[in-house]
């Protein structure tokens, strides 16, 4: 069995974190066992002190590209087995886009925004205990921050991020168009981390230019229902 550590759900969402939401949609999307361990403080044994990593057979797997990975080889490819090379050299772009940019976006709204971060905080924080309730959070958000500012997205002012963010959405809904999944017709992995992110727009309670241009393309809206009825159902 497959067991997954991960940070609770949070926000009615299977997890506030898309690359938490991620694995567990690619892990429904390819059919495989698992278990979901919902425990943050995880986070301080993990094997690269972030969640979520697998524990698959007695071998801890950290980052969910490598997670995926290392699923495929063991279990087979169950989900992008025909895609061509063009397909997976667009799939690695928008996964990069969603996961190294529109990221970091996204962490502004939440962690360094004040309204955000006080949604974020409880979400992530409110069911620690004391005394850990007193100071985690606020750890927590400085590094963050500080891996925001290392990463570059840190240094541009708050419309500067906004625009960014925007036109990385932009990017997805011109590209998703009109089809049922990100590649066409059928499902793929891609799929799993774009309705994580998007539907982490979407959903949450966190307000944000944004997320307003989100809510302004119907299709992608329209696009994370059809993934939520038909891996969440």
């Amino acid at each position: 069995m497959i067991k997954v550590y991960q940070f609770a759900p949070a926000f009615g969402l299977p997890n506030a974190s898309p690359f938490c939401m991620k694995l567990e949609t690619w892990l429904r999307m390819a059919g495989l066992p698992f278990e979901l361990v919902n425990d943050g403080l995880r986070v301080l044994k993990a094997p690269k002190a972030k969640l979520p990593y697998i524990e698959d057979d007695g071998v801890l797997v950290a980052d969910t590209s490598f997670i995926i990975e290392h699923l495929k080889q063991r279990h087979g490819d169950r989900l992008d087995a025909a895609l061509t090379p063009a397909e997976r050299a667009v799939s690695l772009a928008f996964q990069r886009l969603f996961e190294e940019n529109l990221y970091w976006a996204v962490v502004h709204t939440r962690w360094a925004d004040e309204a955000g971060w006080a949604k974020t905080r409880e979400a992530f924080f409110g069911t620690l205990p004391v005394p850990m309730r007193w100071f985690v959070p606020a750890l927590a958000r400085r590094g963050l921050l500080a891996e925001m500012r290392g990463q570059g997205m840190g240094r541009h002012s708050v419309a500067e991020i906004h625009a960014i963010g925007i036109k990385d959405v932009t990017a997805v809904a011109d590209f998703l168009a009109d089809k049922p999944f990100m590649l066409g017709d059928a499902p793929s992995s891609l799929d799993a981390t774009a309705y994580a992110f998007l539907a982490n727009l979407l959903w949450a309670p966190v307000d944000s230019p944004i997320r307003r241009h989100v809510l302004a393309r119907p299709t992608l809206e329209a696009y994370c229902q059809r993934m939520k009825a038909r891996f969440y159902a």
